[in-house]
């Protein structure tokens, strides 16, 4: 399968919802307008930090979408990655989708000075945890969410 990777453009709005709405469903999560709003300014609000990666197939059909941020990590005194969000349409999964999609995101990173890219998953997302074991390095952090 061909598969190409590149940034979202302001006329792929449609596409990018639809694959963000599959995102926010897999993760059983409200989305309404005003998420879908802020989130589409973020991407194209250059000093914001935030940024966007589409894949499509060999149609030139989107299929995959990954979210990601800089970061500042103190104890570096550097900036780092956090990829947020990264979902793949069900039909395309184990097609090596997302193994494209992380190597766009390591050059991403490469060119912004990021020594390493840092995410976070559900517990029982066991299939993307397969695919994050050969990825990366799982780390020794445990994670935890202070409401307010």
């Amino acid at each position: 399968m061909k598969i190409t990777v590149g940034a979202l453009t302001p006329d792929d709005r449609q596409e990018w919802e639809t694959l963000y709405r599959g995102y926010a469903e897999f993760y059983q999560v409200p989305m309404t307008s005003e998420i879908l709003d802020t989130v589409w300014s973020w991407i194209f609000e250059e000093s914001y930090g935030f940024y966007a990666l589409v894949a499509k197939n060999g149609n030139n059909r989107p299929i995959g979408l990954m979210h990601f941020r800089e970061m500042p990590s103190p104890l570096r005194g550097k900036k780092v990655g956090f990829l947020d969000d990264l979902f793949v349409v069900p039909e395309s999964r184990g097609t090596g989708v997302v193994n494209e999609m992380f190597k766009k995101l390591s050059k991403k990173s490469a060119k912004n000075g990021w020594p390493f890219v840092r995410w976070i998953t559900a517990e029982d997302n066991y299939r993307g945890r397969g695919v994050y074991d050969r990825t990366a390095e799982k780390t020794k952090w445990v994670t935890y969410q202070m409401s307010v």
